[in-house]
């Protein structure tokens, strides 16, 4: 009877060690997981801020660079209307006329060229630290399997 107590005692006591460490590797795997969380929360925050401030630069190069543009073009007008009017003849306001139209087609292809260009870097950089954030998404999805 002493016998089948002691083995009694000893099965409910490694079953209460088995237990305890069995609630303490599940506390502790629940608690590192809510800091991975947390973390990777953190982290896209910050992904969503680098892309909004990579916007906003971009699109302040854009406007400076319209600006800039419409400046020129305004100038370049006033220079040409300066030119028209000291024309001697029908023919040299055409020839002018022409000449004008051609540079100033021409700066305009050039110029949305140039602001193409800005905006695909811009698109770029904006969305470079969210693609950063999905790809680590994935890659902690896919360590899980």
């Amino acid at each position: 009877m002493v016998e089948a107590a002691e083995t009694i005692k000893s099965t409910v006591e490694k079953m209460s060690v088995a237990g305890n460490q069995a609630f303490k590797d599940s506390v502790e795997k629940t608690l590192g997981a809510l800091n991975e969380a947390s973390a990777l929360s953190k982290s896209n925050v910050e992904a969503v801020v680098e892309s909004m401030t990579a916007a906003t630069k971009g699109a302040e190069t854009v406007g400076a660079q319209a600006l800039a543009y419409s400046k020129k073009s305004w100038d370049d007008a006033v220079a040409a209307a300066k030119t028209l009017s000291g024309a001697k003849s029908a023919q040299e306001v055409i020839e002018l006329q022409s000449k004008f139209a051609k540079s100033s087609m021409e700066a305009y292809v050039a110029e949305m060229n140039a602001i193409s260009q800005t905006l695909s870097a811009s698109f770029k950089d904006t969305f470079k630290p969210i693609n950063a954030r999905m790809t680590a998404a994935v890659e902690k999805f896919q360590s899980y399997r």
